[in-house]
C-alpha cells in the first residue's frame, strides 16, 4: 500500500500522521530536526513549542470563546494535541497552557509508538510526487520553501518574536501580587508600575538597539504576535491598552489598578518557570535583559530564554489552495498547520487534522468531507478561502469569521454561545451521519 508522506512534524504535522493513522493508513512522518535546527527550535521534539505556552482559552461554564469553540471541535475526532495539551496542563486562568517539555515528550511518544506511523529524520529539500501534506510550518528550511514558492507561484512572510522566560524564585516578591484580572483565580504574578516608572520603561524600550531584518526585507507583523517594542512604536499608550493594561488587577498595596501591569504565566508544571504574557520581542539579548529589569519585581531576574524574532512563512492562501487544502497547481500535495496561513497552535493543529483527514480520504478513494461553514474548523478554511489575496494576512481564530447570524444578538457572550450550538450541532450532524466513512474513532 501507498503511503501518505508528511513534511513537518510540528503540530499541524503530527495532528495530520495521527488522524491518518487511526483511520488505518501507512504514514511517512519527515522532521529534518535535530540534525537541523531552525532560529527557534531547540531540540529535536516532535511539536516543539517556541512561542507562548499558552493554546488560547477554553469553554468554561458560561466562558465562550471562538478559542474554546475550536478546542470543542477538535474533541470530536479525538485530536491527539488536544489530548496532549490537557495531560500537560499548567494553570493559566481561563486558557488552556502546557508544560513544554512535557507536552513535547507526550506527542513524539505517541507518534513513535503508533504502528502506522514511520518517523524519519531527514531534511525533505524538494516536494513529492506522490500524495504528500507539507506540514513545515512557520519556519520552513529554505531549500522547501524555495521549491514551494516555484510551485505555488507566491508566498508572504512576516517575522514573529518569542517571549523571554524567566526563573520564578528570581522574581522580587515584594514588589508584585499574584491575582487573575477581576479577582478571578491566582494563576498570575502581575508587577504593577507607577506612571514615572512606566513612561521610564516606554522611553528605555523605544530607544533599545534591536535585532533588524536583512536590508532586501521589509517588515511585516502579525497582529496577534508582534514584538512589545513595535507595539510601543504606536504610541505612548498603545501598551497600556494591550499587554500592560492595568485592568481588573487590583494592587493589595493601593486598593488600585496600577497605571500599568506587566503579567507573569507559568511555564512549565513545575512552576519553577514564567514568561513574561505579551512580550514577544526581537530586541538585542543585552537589551532585554537591560531594559526589561526595569520592571518591579523583575530587577535581578534571571532568563533562562530571552526573547528571538524569526521569519514565519505562509503561503497566500485564497490565491493557490482550493477548499480541501490543496495546492491548485497540484491536486496530489495538501497544505496543513501555519503554512496555510493561519495564526495560532490550535488553528495549526486544526489545519492539520483537516488535510489529514482530507489526504486520508483521497487515498481510500472516498468523498472529501465537508466541512461545515457554522463551524470554527469550517469558518478557518473559508477564510483561506475567499479572502481578497492581494489583502491576504494570516488569521487566528475568531468569533468575527463564523458566519453572521440571521437576527442581531446582543451581547459578546450570548453571540459567541449562538456560534458554539450552531458549530457543534453543524459538525456532529455532518461527521456523525458519515462517520463509518470517515473515522474509526468511536466518540464519533
Amino acid at each position: 500500500m501507498n503511503k501518505i508522506k508528511i513534511i513537518g512534524a510540528g503540530l499541524a504535522g503530527c495532528e495530520a500522521a495521527w488522524q491518518i493513522a487511526c483511520r488505518g493508513l501507512p504514514v511517512e512522518l519527515y522532521e529534518m530536526r535535530p540534525a537541523l535546527l531552525t532560529p527557534a527550535h531547540k531540540t529535536g521534539m516532535l511539536a516543539e513549542i517556541v512561542c507562548s505556552n499558552s493554546l488560547g482559552s477554553e469553554n468554561k461554564n458560561d466562558r465562550i470563546s471562538a478559542a474554546g469553540i475550536l478546542k470543542e471541535e477538535l474533541e470530536i475526532f479525538n485530536s491527539l494535541i488536544l489530548s496532549c495539551a490537557k495531560k500537560s496542563q499548567v494553570p493559566a486562568g481561563g486558557a488552556l497552557a502546557v508544560d513544554r517539555e512535557k507536552f513535547s515528550s507526550l506527542v513524539t511518544e505517541k507518534i513513535i509508538s503508533h504502528p502506522n506511523i514511520k518517523l524519519i529524520r531527514e531534511e525533505v529539500k524538494s516536494i513529492p510526487d506522490d500524495l504528500a501534506i507539507i506540514s513545515s510550518g512557520p519556519l520552513t528550511s529554505n531549500a522547501l520553501a524555495n521549491e514551494l514558492k516555484n510551485i505555488a507561484g507566491e508566498r508572504i512572510y512576516f517575522y514573529d518574536a518569542v517571549a523571554p522566560v524567566l526563573m520564578k524564585e528570581s522574581i522580587n516578591f515584594e514588589k508584585v501580587f499574584v491575582s487573575g484580572r477581576y479577582g478571578r483565580g491566582d494563576d498570575y504574578i502581575n508587577c504593577p508600575l507607577s506612571k514615572e516608572e512606566y513612561l521610564n520603561f516606554y522611553d528605555a524600550l523605544i530607544n533599545a538597539e534591536r535585532n533588524l531584518p536583512h536590508d532586501f526585507e521589509k517588515n511585516k507583523y502579525f497582529e496577534g504576535c508582534m514584538p512589545v517594542e513595535a507595539l510601543a512604536d504606536r504610541g505612548i499608550d498603545t501598551l497600556r491598552f494591550g499587554p500592560m493594561k492595568p485592568r481588573g488587577l487590583i494592587e493589595p498595596r493601593t486598593g488600585r489598578e496600577p497605571y500599568a501591569a506587566v503579567q507573569l504565566r507559568q511555564d512549565n508544571a513545575d512552576g519553577t518557570l514564567f514568561n513574561i504574557v505579551g512580550f514577544q520581542t526581537g530586541l538585542k539579548w543585552g537589551e532585554q535583559k537591560r531594559v526589561f529589569a526595569m520592571i518591579p519585581g523583575l530587577e535581578n531576574a534571571e532568563f533562562v530564554r530571552l526573547g528571538v524574532m524569526h521569519r514565519n512563512t505562509s503561503v497566500n492562501a485564497p490565491a493557490v489552495l482550493d477548499k480541501f487544502l490543496r495546492l491548485k497547481s497540484r491536486e496530489n500535495i495538501f497544505l496543513a498547520g501555519q503554512i496555510t496561513g493561519v495564526e495560532g497552535y490550535m488553528e495549526s493543529t486544526a489545519m492539520g487534522l483537516a488535510a489529514g483527514i482530507n489526504a486520508a480520504m483521497l487515498m481510500s478513494g472516498k468523498n472529501f468531507p465537508v466541512w461545515p461553514r457554522e463551524s470554527a474548523i469550517g469558518s478557518l478554511i473559508n477564510y483561506l478561502m475567499t479572502t481578497e489575496p492581494k489583502h491576504f494576512q494570516p488569521m487566528n481564530m475568531n468569533l468575527g469569521i463564523f458566519p453572521p447570524p440571521s437576527q442581531k444578538i446582543k451581547g459578546k457572550q450570548d453571540r459567541a454561545k449562538f456560534f458554539r450550538d450552531n458549530a457543534l450541532k453543524a459538525m456532529r450532524n455532518e461527521f456523525q451521519e458519515n462517520s463509518s466513512l470517515l473515522t474509526s474513532n468511536p466518540s464519533l
